[in-house]
């Protein structure tokens, strides 16, 4: 199984988030935009994982656990890539986020698991491959409809599975640790 470790949003996050995403839509060419149910923010990228990895993960998420924090999105910007930007809404900067994305690294890298060793930048996929309309775009949209910053309260994490079921890609919880 494909896995990864995240904090799923609720309801009225994603529906801000959409409304950031259909103001984006307005300022590009082309561009493969995340459905609203994949919306996000990965904690821990785990890749293929067998039955005794999926268990240590489940334990790595218990050990580290979650005690609720706000979560609040202030920001879009993008990745510039030669295939096409990847476009995202930022997460302020929070130390109860960071401690526990540090914590949960620290026990899955305890236990074999070879994550990515670059900085921790939290963010929210908004898009894939975008071309702007225009050569050097800036990103900054209006928000005439979606005002920032916004946000909740976290109070869970999750192992999900990423698959492709019938040409889509679909993430399902299959585990979560709450607080």
């Amino acid at each position: 199984m494909r896995l990864f470790i995240a904090i799923n949003l609720n309801e009225t996050t994603r529906t801000a988030l959409v409304s950031l995403q259909n103001e984006l839509r307005a300022t590009t060419v082309h561009g493969r935009f995340s459905a609203p149910e994949n919306l996000h923010l990965t904690l821990a990228f785990l890749g293929e994982c067998d039955p005794a990895q999926t268990a240590a993960a489940k334990a790595a998420i218990d050990a580290v656990g979650v005690s609720p924090f706000p979560l609040v999105v202030d920001r879009v910007g993008r990745f510039k890539r030669d295939g096409g930007n990847i476009v995202w809404a930022g997460v302020a900067r929070s130390e109860p986020l960071l401690a526990l994305q540090r914590g949960l690294t620290e026990r899955l890298q305890a236990v074999g698991f070879e994550l990515e060793t670059r900085k921790y930048s939290p963010h929210i996929t908004l898009a894939r491959e975008v071309a702007f309309i225009g050569a050097d775009v800036h990103i900054s949209l209006p928000h005439e409809k979606t005002a920032l910053p916004f946000g909740e309260t976290v109070t869970r994490v999750d192992l999900m599975k990423s698959e492709h079921t019938r040409g889509k890609l679909t993430y399902t919880a299959i585990y979560s640790t709450y607080g």
